[in-house]
């Protein structure tokens, strides 16, 4: 099956002998930035599993789906400024993300080629009835849990990039509401039903503190609708 690893950069020398540049300030932590979101709310409501009548994986097939879309929408916002030239690896922070197709194949792909590798094998994934099953009385796989674990792995290397790499884009959009918003939501999903690793998120950890902690209530800073 396909797969991803990651590598964090040690050294401060490139393989071609060049030093890397220093780690550019990240900006979407800035507070004027970090302030801005689409809903107020305690986005743990949200994820909770509603009642012990509702299937948890169905309640995970749904909001996984959901998830798939919006951070597949979210990127479409940005796809134009994300080339093989401006982003010749899937970064974000001090970590490269690598592709390993079904044979075990290791691939470094720019980013583009990567969230589309990604897209692709999320989509045909939801799509199959055999393993996100949506007529009544059809059972989910056992290897449904692992499914949507590497689903949500490999969504949060989509969302990092974007904040890593395109955050600048995404402000003069003035999409950075719905980025913060649409990230702290999926931070609390995947923590509600240990989706994925700490060690697998935690080049995040500053922003998902951040976003995912309750804003004061003078804090409230709402994007307009247009």
């Amino acid at each position: 099956m396909v797969g991803w690893k990651s590598i964090r950069r040690k050294s401060k020398t490139k393989s071609n002998g060049k030093k890397a540049p220093a780690e550019e300030k990240k900006h979407y932590m800035e507070p004027e930035y970090t302030k801005v979101r689409v809903v107020d709310f305690d986005l743990k409501d949200l994820v909770s599993l509603p009642t012990k009548e509702i299937d948890l994986n169905e309640w995970l097939a749904s909001n996984t789906t959901t998830f798939f879309n919006l951070i597949n929408l979210q990127y479409s916002t940005i796809s134009e400024f994300c080339t093989g030239d401006t982003c010749q690896a899937m970064t974000a922070c001090n970590t490269i993300y690598y592709w390993y197709d079904e044979r075990g194949k290791k691939t470094k792909c720019t980013a583009p080629q990567y969230v589309d590798l990604v897209m692709t094998f999320v989509q045909k994934l939801v799509t199959d009835e055999e393993i996100f099953p949506t007529k009544y009385g059809k059972d989910f796989p056992n290897s449904f849990e692992s499914l949507v674990k590497k689903v949500c792995r490999y969504l949060f290397h989509v969302l990092a990039h974007i904040y890593w790499a395109h955050f600048k884009e995404t402000v003069a959009l003035e999409l950075q509401g719905h980025l913060n918003t649409l990230y702290a939501h999926f931070i609390v999903f995947i923590r509600e039903f240990n989706l994925v690793e700490p060690k697998e998120i935690c080049i995040m950890d500053d922003l998902s503190e951040v976003l995912c902690a309750p804003l004061p209530p003078h804090t409230h800073n709402h994007v307009t609708e247009r």
